[in-house]
């Protein structure tokens, strides 16, 4: 009997926690861990559910995971709305596995800056929730004129304490392509000329993650390289004396995007959440947090947050490099391949 009565109160759970989803008092959203998951959670999640009662239940992980998830549950979606990278999101929309968004439906998506809206054809897979680059930062205590050039990696004076991505992190391949055509003016389709340059270069790191960038600039195994705007001022703000510049050639950059998740059981509530991360005060509050640069208009920031933005002191997302993730991902494979040849080795 005590068997029976733990196998349906079981049941009753299961059935519960599935009315739960169909009667939209819940909403899946998949989003990064972290610091990061700390801002949506604080910006986006609890705000929407003040206004909408409905309550959000994080799915923790990165964009591969994400994708993975949502590959697996296709044709019973439990992730409503997804957060991943730029180039993921374009591999999530050829696997099938998101809906289209309607931005009739969110009255803020009128304030989206036009790069902020990611279309196949005429439906829109996509929106950004923020933007971030890949700048070039220096220790102030060793290197103590910001270098304007991202040439100055090559200078003699920093060999064996240069950072760069490795086509291990998200960043590495477009920084290779954004070297390539931004810097070097090279637009073959070999890439000889840019490979041919890395090779001169003595590094100190090639980072997988972000947070060995940090660690190593930290210890000052590293006193220059590339490393994510929102990194770097991470470190400047905890005291050490790391100073993030804009190059005169830019800055390679990319977004964390929002998707719909194709077959949600709640559609109201997924354009509703989009409606509130699209809110200015939404901008306002990862800008602040992590600085992303805001993806929509009407965004008031302090003078000391607006120069941690991805673009720098008085620039804009025009400013950013930002990647055809088509081509990238197309192109991934033969960069890799040649970077482990010549570079890694």
């Amino acid at each position: 009997m005590m068997y029976r009565v733990c196998r349906l109160s079981l049941a009753a759970l299961l059935l519960g926690s599935g009315a739960a989803y169909a009667d939209g008092s819940t909403l899946t959203v998949a989003y990064y861990g972290g610091n990061w998951g700390e801002a949506f959670d604080a910006c986006v999640a609890q705000p929407f559910t003040e206004k909408t009662g409905i309550r959000v239940v994080a799915e923790i992980g990165n964009s591969t995971t994400t994708l993975a998830k949502l590959q697996q549950q296709s044709g019973d979606a439990v992730i409503d709305v997804a957060y991943m990278d730029g180039g993921i999101s374009e591999l999530a929309h050829e696997a099938g596995v998101l809906a289209p968004i309607d931005l009739a439906a969110i009255p803020n998506a009128a304030t989206y800056l036009p790069q902020a809206v990611y279309k196949a054809g005429d439906e829109v897979f996509a929106v950004s929730a923020g933007y971030y680059s890949l700048g070039l930062i220096h220790n102030t205590s060793e290197v103590t004129e910001t270098p304007d050039s991202w040439l100055a990696l090559w200078d003699e004076s920093y060999a064996g304490a240069v950072a760069l991505p490795s086509p291990s992190n998200s960043s590495g391949v477009p920084f290779v392509l954004f070297l390539a055509r931004s810097v070097l003016g090279d637009t073959s389709e070999s890439l000889d000329q840019t490979f041919a340059k890395l090779k001169e270069l003595d590094t100190g790191l090639l980072f997988d993650s972000s947070g060995a960038a940090s660690n190593a600039f930290q210890s000052s195994e590293v006193i220059i390289g590339a490393h994510f705007n929102v990194g770097a001022w991470d470190l400047t703000d905890g005291g050490l004396p790391i100073g993030f510049s804009v190059p005169k050639e830019g800055v390679w950059a990319t977004d964390a995007r929002m998707h719909v998740v194709k077959g949600t059981k709640n559609p109201e509530g997924a354009a509703q959440y989009l409606d509130m991360a699209a809110s200015p005060e939404a901008a306002a509050c990862l800008a602040e947090r992590l600085y992303l640069g805001p993806p929509v208009t009407g965004v008031t920031l302090t003078p000391d947050v607006e120069r941690k933005l991805p673009w720098g002191e008085g620039g804009s997302v025009e400013k950013l490099h930002l990647s055809d993730w088509t081509e990238v991902n197309a192109r991934r494979a033969a960069i890799v391949e040649r970077w482990n040849r010549e570079i890694a080795n």
